[in-house]
């Protein structure tokens, strides 16, 4: 059931027709920080166009373009019969060293894991020569699926050299597979990472709770200790609806 019409006065919701940056703009960027701040739950409603534009002030045209930038973003969505209703807020992540569960949880996103499968398999060619490890030696494997607000977000599964840490099931449910690393006292110093798009397969279509065929973003990372061993591949995927890869370029002098 649809949760009820979210109170604008409430989300302190309104605009500075002194500034240069248009009305319409400024609605989105403060329902966009509502959604992503949780102020917002996913399945609230808007309530209609013209009844937000009354009580913001606004004309009706500024308004639908403020939503439209959002139902663009994947972020709300116009349902026939129900209003305009948040889906959800899209988790933006710097492409850094870092570990999603502590992104999340910096982010007060509140991050939840469901191992899939934690067991020790032979490496095929691929991940041996990620990890630097003989063909056919025995890794570990760890599949995870991680939510963030009870909503699935990611598909994890990551190799891992042999007897680099203790991979309880428990406390990879509790916390990061990086935080369990860093506890047993593993530097993670540099990574080489590469991203990428497809679209959804079956299971892990039915996992994120997507579509079949749905766009997903994939992330691979090989991560290197302070003495430049090979300690963990990752492959990753995302939902594009719900995640994005930030970048800072910068010009080249």
């Amino acid at each position: 059931m649809p949760k009820p019409t979210a109170d604008p006065a409430a989300l302190g919701l309104g605009v500075d027709r002194t500034s240069p940056v248009p009305l319409h703009h400024q609605l989105a960027q403060q329902l966009q920080a509502a959604v992503e701040q949780g102020r917002l739950a996913p399945g609230s409603l808007l309530g209609n166009e013209l009844e937000l534009a009354a009580r913001l002030g606004l004309s009706r045209p500024t308004v639908r373009q403020a939503i439209q930038s959002l139902v663009d973003k994947g972020m709300l969505v116009r349902r026939r019969g129900v209003g305009t209703q948040v889906v959800h807020s899209r988790v933006k992540r710097p492409l850094e060293l870092s570990s999603l569960y502590d992104d999340l949880e910096a982010a007060d996103r509140r991050p939840a894991t469901r191992v899939l499968r934690n067991t020790v398999e032979a490496a095929t060619v691929p991940v041996a020569a990620a990890l630097g490890v003989a063909e056919g030696s025995e890794v570990h494997v760890v599949e995870r699926l991680r939510l963030a607000r009870d909503e699935p977000l990611a598909l994890l599964r990551n190799h891992l050299p042999p007897g680099l840490l203790d991979l309880d099931t428990a406390r990879l449910e509790a916390t990061g597979l990086y935080r369990m690393m860093r506890s047993a006292g593993i530097t993670l110093h540099s990574a080489r990472q590469s991203v990428g798009a497809r679209a959804a397969e079956g299971e892990e279509a039915r996992l994120l709770a997507e579509p079949r065929g749905a766009p997903l973003l994939t992330m691979e990372r090989i991560t290197f200790d302070a003495g430049g061993r090979a300690v963990e591949l990752g492959c990753h995927v995302y939902p594009a609806s719900r995640y994005a890869f930030e970048f800072q370029l910068l010009a080249r002098p």
